[in-house]
C-alpha cells in the first residue's frame, strides 16, 4: 500500500524502526522484549483509537522519503538515527524507542 501525504498527515504516532527480519522484529530464535514492547504499546495505541503505525526503509521507503525530517537524520546520523518516533508531524525520540508515557504525553501536548 502506498500511504499519501493526506494519509500520513492523520498517523498520530509514526516510527521507523531499524532493518528487522519481519515487520515487528519478533520472529527468529531470541526474541528482544523490547520490540515486545513497542509492538504491544503501538496495538494498545491503535485500541485506543490513536493511529499508530511502523515503517521499515525496506518494506515502506515512501513513508521515510516523504518525511523531510526523518531523511535528515538518516543522512547525519545514519543507522545510529533508527528507530525514529514522530508524533503529529514533530520527531519526539531518535535512537532509542520511546515509553508509552513520552507517546501520551506528546500527544497531550498536541505533538
Amino acid at each position: 500500500m502506498v500511504e499519501t501525504k493526506s494519509e500520513a498527515q492523520t498517523v498520530a504516532v509514526q516510527l521507523f524502526d531499524p532493518p528487522m527480519c519481519c515487520s515487528t522484529g519478533l520472529c527468529g530464535p531470541t526474541v528482544d522484549q523490547t520490540l515486545v514492547d513497542v509492538d504491544e504499546m503501538m496495538r494498545a495505541l491503535n485500541a485506543e483509537g490513536v493511529r499508530a503505525e511502523r515503517y521499515q526503509l525496506t518494506t515502506h521507503p515512501h513513508a521515510f522519503l516523504s518525511n523531510p525530517e526523518v531523511m535528515r537524520l538518516l543522512r547525519e546520523r545514519i543507522a545510529e538515527a533508527l528507530p525514529i518516533t514522530v508524533v503529529r508531524g514533530k520527531v519526539l525520540k531518535v535512537g532509542a524507542y520511546p515509553t508509552m508515557s513520552e507517546i501520551k504525553t506528546a500527544l497531550n501536548n498536541g505533538g
